[in-house]
């Protein structure tokens, strides 16, 4: 079972994610190992590592949707997956979760009826213009959903996502796919939305040189947190140029210090 705060509806911590000792279990294999570490509010906290290193299952362990988990996780201030976080917390896939035969005006007035049933139709279809000018998207606002390029659907999935201004969004790897423009455009989003709204964003990548565009950092390795840092702090700490260097000067640590304890046992 998952260990939370005494008076989770009384919200005390100052950051938007604060984990100790979670850990996640599927079948015979641990895929998360005792994880400890915060996402500050207000900041782009990347989320960065090779392929298969557990990002993915930490993304949907904060947003509630991974099975046994266990450790303390809490989540603005309430434990992982209470009921009261739904709306305060956008959540993107990557794969896109869009409907193909609804156009891209369809799917967000959709998913804003869900997200707020009994708000305004008005104050429902200014928060749709809203999301879909701050996805450059509202030129395709009457397509259908099924004939958009696959970077442009992925830009549905962040326009539902960015419905009702949630405070922690949670994006797994939005970017992948995209031209170097669409990229760009997108990391100047997430940099308008943490400096201009105060919302936190949570963002994964495997890609390193989107590290150097984020506040802090979180970089993983066969389910383990390697380093949760700035930037500028492990690259000084490492001794090297770029984030990408300090990360493979973390690995070849952890590799070595995994050898030794092998050797004495």
């Amino acid at each position: 079972m998952m260990n939370y705060a005494p008076d989770p509806l009384h919200p005390t911590a100052p950051d938007a994610v604060h984990a100790e000792d979670l850990t996640v279990v599927r079948g015979p294999r641990t895929v998360l190992h005792h994880l400890g570490f915060t996402v500050p509010r207000g900041q782009i906290t990347g989320l960065l590592g090779p392929s298969g290193c557990g990002k993915s299952t930490l993304m949907r362990s904060i947003v509630g949707t991974q099975a046994k988990v266990t450790g303390t996780l809490d989540v603005l201030g309430l434990p992982a997956g209470h009921p009261a976080l739904r709306s305060r917390i956008g959540y993107v896939t990557q794969a896109p979760s869009v409907y193909d035969d609804l156009t891209v005006r369809q799917n967000l007035d959709y998913f804003a009826a869900i997200l707020n049933p009994g708000r305004a139709t008005a104050e429902r279809r200014h928060d749709t213009e809203r999301v879909l000018a701050d996805v450059d998207l509202t030129s395709h606002a009457d397509a259908l959903a099924g004939n958009l390029s696959g970077g442009q659907r992925s830009r549905v999935s962040l326009a539902v996502a960015l419905l009702g201004t949630p405070e922690l969004l949670v994006l797994d790897e939005p970017t992948v796919g995209l031209d170097p423009v669409l990229r760009r455009d997108l990391w100047n989003l997430f940099h308008a939305l943490a400096a201009d709204r105060g919302a936190t964003l949570l963002v994964s990548s495997h890609v390193m040189d989107e590290a150097e565009r984020c506040h802090r950092l979180l970089l993983m390795r066969d389910g383990r947190i390697l380093a949760d840092d700035t930037p500028d702090a492990l690259r000084t700490r490492t001794g090297t140029d770029t984030v990408e260097a300090a990360f493979l000067h973390l690995v070849d640590e952890a590799v070595a210090a995994d050898r030794t304890k092998e050797t004495t046992r």
